[in-house]
């Protein structure tokens, strides 16, 4: 994998200005592409993916506020998709041409939301296994993993471990990927212990929300762009019976075999797949 530029932006929220910091990889005079993790993982999870774009694209990854090399911010509830939005507009802002864009999970909910924005700079947009309906069942085992995640390690193999535990429905990874997943997952402590890349705050809203079912085909009926939707074959967040509705509006499928929440998009048939979608635009 090649190792990334370091960039950010400064985003407006909740009358304060806060860094954003993104990865970026490939030509700048090159489409531009723009990758958003999961709820606890961070822009360093596409490395394998953005390595497989970086001959054709200009891709940005960023790490979402509180995750990474961003900031935490001072108000936990502030960890809730409008924030993430706000910031990731600040960062299209700054691209200021039409854009792609892949989401995974809580990246793909706001990829959704952008989209069916008016003005909105998408031109096409990968959804990993999320869609338009979030079961509460799902969002229920998110809120008792994050109620239970532990914060500290007393060094990288209890992180490793830990992470290849909870994240085992990221799919078949070889030894040297779970590393590097457990590498940009890790901040160093005094004394050589090691924690979990986010701030804990980001748990709060989730904490105290009651599961029920997220309904977001209102922002689904809004898109009106090519989508391609990746669903991990045993996954409990997009069902089969959302991704059947998404590909009969005309979403492009892909089913990640022996793979659950969410594909990690670290395999070669994912990458390929992406790459030919998002290719066809920039043609």
């Amino acid at each position: 994998m090649r190792n990334p530029l370091q960039g950010e932006v400064r985003y407006l929220l909740d009358g304060a200005f806060y860094r954003m910091a993104y990865y970026e990889f490939g030509n700048p005079a090159n489409p531009p592409v723009v990758c958003v993790h999961g709820l606890t993982r961070s822009g360093r999870d596409f490395d394998a993916l953005a390595s497989g774009l970086a001959d054709r694209f200009h891709v940005y990854c960023p790490d979402l506020p509180g995750r990474g090399a961003s900031d935490w911010l001072p108000d936990a509830m502030l960890y809730q998709p409008p924030a993430y939005i706000q910031a990731l507009s600040h960062l299209l802002a700054m691209i200021g041409q039409k854009t792609m864009f892949v989401g995974t999970s809580l990246g793909g909910v706001c990829g959704m939301a952008i989209a069916a924005s008016l003005g909105h700079s998408i031109e096409r947009l990968v959804l990993n296994d999320v869609g338009p309906l979030i079961p509460a069942g799902a969002i229920r085992r998110i809120r008792d993993y994050m109620t239970a995640v532990r914060p500290e390690f007393p060094d990288m193999l209890g992180l490793e471990k830990h992470i290849r535990k909870v994240h085992e429905p990221f799919g078949n990874l070889t030894d040297r990927q779970w590393e590097h997943l457990a590498t940009t997952s890790a901040r160093v402590l005094a004394g050589g212990r090691v924690a979990l890349h986010y701030d804990p705050g980001i748990a709060k809203p989730i904490r105290n929300a009651y599961a029920m079912d997220v309904d977001m085909w209102r922002w689904w009926d809004k898109i009106a762009i090519p989508v391609m939707v990746i669903r991990g074959e045993h996954s409990d967040l997009l069902l089969p019976a959302t991704m059947e509705r998404m590909v009969r509006a005309g979403a492009r499928p892909l089913i990640v075999a022996e793979a659950g929440h969410a594909p990690a998009l670290m395999d070669l048939v994912s990458i390929r797949a992406i790459r030919a979608f998002l290719t066809a635009a920039a043609s």
